[in-house]
């Protein structure tokens, strides 16, 4: 452990958190740039994360965009309220994805790919709504429900 948190969570902090950013960056859903990026990317930024964090966050989103034709769904990212950074985002990410690696057994791409597959998926990027806010234990209810209780 180094810090606060595991070495491991901080890297999928980071994956979950450039995910976020490039969804906002080419206006699509966060379920269209994880798949889009697929599973061995994603084990390798996972891998290098420590690495990634000190380089400039547009340069690595800009190389995935080209690299993977990431293409925008026109995905609305604005909200009449404050956004939430992506920051943010792939905290609430973060969480859920430990969350369903630790209770079904899994790594944690897998568990990304499934957070980012479910149907909660949807109502977390909805930032007119408060789902993103809710305690983690809930947004986890959520996902194993597949939908907002």
């Amino acid at each position: 452990m180094i810090g606060r948190e595991l070495k491991e969570h901080n890297d999928l902090f980071f994956l979950c958190s450039l995910i976020d950013y490039i969804a906002r960056k080419i206006k699509s859903h966060r379920t269209t740039v994880a798949n889009a990026i697929g599973k061995d990317e994603l084990n390798r930024i996972f891998g290098l994360a420590d690495v990634y964090h000190s380089e400039n966050i547009d340069k690595i989103s800009d190389e995935l965009i080209e690299k993977f034709a990431i293409q925008s769904d026109s995905f609305p990212t604005e909200s009449k309220y404050s956004l939430p950074s992506h920051w943010d985002i792939g905290k609430v990410y973060k969480r859920l994805v430990i969350n369903i690696a630790e209770q079904e057994q899994i790594d944690f791409i897998q568990a990304l790919l499934k957070a980012y597959n479910s149907p909660i998926s949807e109502k977390i990027e909805n930032f007119n709504s408060s789902l993103y806010y809710e305690n983690p234990s809930y947004i986890f209810a959520c996902y194993q429900e597949g939908k907002v209780l």
